[in-house]
């Protein structure tokens, strides 16, 4: 009696053609799709695809808000300058407020 002898490289491929061939036998034999399932399909598909569609833009859309807060809130952590005639505008109020109030 023979011992386990290792599948040559003949031998493997032997093995993966009639493996291939039964699957392609399989397929073959396979019913083809009625016209509703494809309609069916094809409008699940789309379906899909739209509704990625949409959280691809709702996505982008929730990007270009962030950016825009980040830019308004690094635009208002700037400090204020006034210029010389608004300092004094505002010195001039300050004034009217405290001689209103006396």
């Amino acid at each position: 009696m023979r011992g386990y002898r290792e599948p040559g490289l003949h031998d493997r491929a032997a093995a993966a053609k009639a493996a291939k061939d039964k699957a392609l036998e399989l397929l073959r034999n396979k019913a083809p799709l009625s016209e509703a399932e494809q309609a069916e399909r094809l409008a699940k598909s789309a379906a899909k695809e739209a509704a990625a569609q949409e959280r691809r833009e709702a996505m982008l859309r929730e990007r270009e808000a962030a950016k825009i807060a980040k830019r308004e809130k690094a635009a208002a952590a700037k400090p204020v300058i006034l210029t010389e005639a608004e300092r004094k505008a505002v010195r001039d109020a300050r004034y009217a407020a405290r001689k209103a109030r006396k």
